[in-house]
């Protein structure tokens, strides 16, 4: 067994993941990971139509190549590798780390858009893991958070959310790949000519490569997170201002 897979006996004291019922937190991240689970995701794009409205992405071949190159590194470099160190951090309670954490989140955010919208995703998930599954270790979070004004994010409360589930930290890490990239193309069906069997292809082929970019993810430590990408981040920066827009950002 893999160790991630192991309930420790603190977990098992406080009644995280105890008894280890792997229905239970599957049906919970399966929950988490639907459109229906009222986070705010939704709403948002993460960049995609401001560069739609560049041009950069405008067809299936374009989106294609913008997942690749650039979501899927980012899940690799930024958003998997925080939800790691986060769900170890809230597997020791250690409060510095998650602040640390929440702050670098914040900071890789180039444009206010995308920082904004992960903000207020963190923040839904958190208050709504609180409301639907009361536990001491969201209490403590919630309000060590409020307190020291932490930046919330998507990743952190994602992993926040797996512990107190008790699902193991790979399975966490799958349930938050899958999200963001179902939310993207769900997204992308909106702003582009792009139909459900183009958008469950793209799906089907990104989910081929989930095993291997979490793998990668688990392997980077916390001063080499990050990504960049000048594209995003400009047309991100640029949809602030747009004329029109569908989406938050």
């Amino acid at each position: 067994m893999n160790l991630d897979q192991v309930i420790n006996t603190e977990d098992v004291a406080l009644g995280i993941g105890a008894p280890p019922d792997a229905a239970g937190w599957i049906v919970g991240l399966l929950q988490a990971s639907d459109s229906f689970y009222p986070t705010g995701s939704y709403a948002h794009s993460f960049g995609l139509e401001g560069l739609v409205q560049e041009n950069v992405v405008r067809d299936r071949a374009s989106l294609r190549e913008f997942i690749l190159q650039s979501v899927m590194p980012s899940l690799q470099r930024v958003e998997l590798p925080l939800a790691v160190h986060a769900w170890q951090a809230f597997g020791t309670r250690d409060w510095e780390r998650i602040a640390e954490l929440c702050r670098l989140s914040s900071a890789l955010k180039a444009s206010q858009e995308l920082r904004t919208a992960s903000a207020n995703i963190g923040r839904q998930r958190a208050e709504l893991v609180a409301l639907l599954r009361p536990h001491a270790l969201t209490e403590e979070y919630l309000s060590r958070a409020r307190q020291a004004d932490w930046p919330f994010a998507a990743a952190i409360s994602a992993a926040l959310e797996g512990r107190v589930l008790g699902a193991p930290q790979v399975a966490v890490l799958a349930g938050l790949y899958y999200a963001s990239i179902a939310s993207l193309l769900s997204a992308a069906m909106k702003v582009l000519r792009l139909g459900q069997n183009a958008a469950q292809s793209l799906l089907t082929e990104t989910l081929a490569a989930a095993s291997k970019v979490i793998a990668a993810s688990m392997k980077v430590p916390v001063d080499e997170i990050g990504w960049f990408n000048p594209w995003l981040d400009i047309a991100a920066a640029r949809h602030e201002t747009a004329d029109a827009r569908m989406f938050i950002s």
